[in-house]
């Protein structure tokens, strides 16, 4: 749930006052329930089959299918509703941050290169709660993040990628090979350093830039995406701080 949290960093960063920082948490708080519970819904048959996954928590959906779809089409109008009274833009992140996961979850994930630009759609959408009409700054942020989405994106189908090879599923790094897809990643990585220098201040390639010189390993893919984690999310911190900075002082 990152994109939580990058959702309050942003809020804090564009001085949001206490009642709309409250009930945008709020709202991204049950927006995340929502599609989390669409994704393990989908991928059930899946996880059913893969020993890695966490047995009780997959065994108990299975049980509970029906109420696994209950529970989300309470969800869904129950954040429908809060999204109409309360206004503020909170419609369209609900509509594409829950429709780009269901279909993610469905078909794209299992389609080379829409896999990676879907999770960068779905970057900006899932954290957009944080932006009120109005708030500039807010939209730059989330273009950061969309970068950063796919980077992890890319990442991810990486890891999974001789799982994927040997079930028939065709992600972009089946497709791609290991060789284009870690170019695929670096390339994001320098694509998101020359954003952040860009747009919010020069001396912020650094961290990104670093993160696209790690060598990638072959094994303990895992490891990898958390040291690239730590170089990008502070990345993240330093802009928020940069645009809370700016609007004191502007």
């Amino acid at each position: 749930m990152a994109n939580l949290a990058a959702a309050v960093a942003i809020m804090l960063a564009l001085r949001l006052g206490g009642g709309e920082l409250v009930v945008r948490t709020a709202f991204g708080v049950l927006l995340n329930l929502l599609v989390y519970l669409n994704n393990d819904w989908h991928d059930l048959e899946d996880d059913l089959v893969a020993s890695t996954r966490d047995r009780g928590k997959t065994e108990y959906l299975a049980a509970h299918r029906g109420a696994a779809v209950r529970a989300q089409l309470g969800l869904l109008g129950l954040l429908g509703g809060f999204a109409l009274v309360w206004g503020g833009g909170l419609g369209w992140p609900l509509v594409l941050g829950a429709g780009i996961c269901a279909a993610y979850s469905a078909w794209l994930k299992r389609r080379p290169f829409v896999d990676v630009a879907a999770m960068m759609a779905w970057g900006v959408a899932m954290p957009a709660v944080a932006v009120p009409p109005g708030c500039e700054a807010g939209w730059w942020l989330l273009g950061q993040l969309a970068l950063f989405s796919g980077v992890f994106e890319t990442i991810q189908v990486l890891r999974d990628r001789d799982v994927d090879a040997k079930r028939g599923i065709r992600t972009t790094a089946v497709v791609l090979g290991r060789g284009r897809t870690e170019l695929l990643a670096r390339g994001l990585m320098i694509a998101s350093g020359a954003y952040a220098a860009w747009c919010f201040h020069p001396g912020l390639v650094v961290l990104p830039m670093i993160a696209a010189l790690l060598p990638i390993p072959a094994v303990k893919v895992e490891a990898y995406w958390n040291r690239v984690r730590m170089l990008l999310g502070p990345t993240l911190l330093l802009e928020c701080a940069l645009v809370y900075w700016r609007a004191g002082t502007g």
